[in-house]
């Protein structure tokens, strides 16, 4: 894994800080905070994002949303069919690819824990090129934290499709 060393300033560092907790900030505001132009805040953001440093997501609030989280931790020989099934699956939100004892985890949210437990069967535990599976369930969020959800089932082509829909209650 190649990473890219960034030199990021402590008004850079100031600027993510400041967007980070109050993302609808305006730039004067920022301007402000840090003691520069608004015409220099815009040029740092706009820097900070070409980067891939800053960016801007919607989703929910997994903190407030009122739903079951599950982390599910994979041994495989082929992370990439893993990798292939979340993108499928509306209610796995996303995986990490990991060094050490497991190779694969897989974050998912649903309404009900039971559905997160036959998603995980079904995909996973059942799954001839799954070695080990894992699964956690998040009892708490300590801090906001968004996360996208998709709930366009035009990717999904399992046999849980209909139940999974039938989900969405929340």
């Amino acid at each position: 894994m190649s990473k890219t060393k960034y030199k990021l300033d402590n008004i850079d560092k100031k600027i993510i800080d400041i967007v980070q907790n109050e993302p609808l900030i305006t730039h004067t505001d920022i301007s402000k905070q840090v003691e520069r132009s608004q015409p220099t805040i815009g040029m740092r953001i706009e820097r900070l994002e070409d980067m891939g440093l800053l960016d801007f997501q919607a989703g929910l609030n997994v903190k407030a949303a009122d739903l079951c989280y599950a982390r599910v931790e994979i041994v495989t020989n082929h992370p990439e069919d893993i990798f292939e099934i979340v993108e499928k699956c509306p209610f796995m939100v996303n995986a990490f690819r990991l060094s050490g004892n497991t190779n694969v985890s897989v974050i998912l949210a649903n309404s009900e824990m039971k559905h997160l437990d036959m998603i995980v069967n079904h995909h996973f535990r059942n799954n001839p090129i799954v070695k080990k599976t894992s699964m956690n369930i998040i009892t708490e969020v300590e801090k906001d934290f968004v996360l996208p959800m998709e709930y366009d089932f035009s990717k999904c082509d399992c046999e849980l499709k209909e139940e999974c829909m039938k989900s969405l209650d929340f």
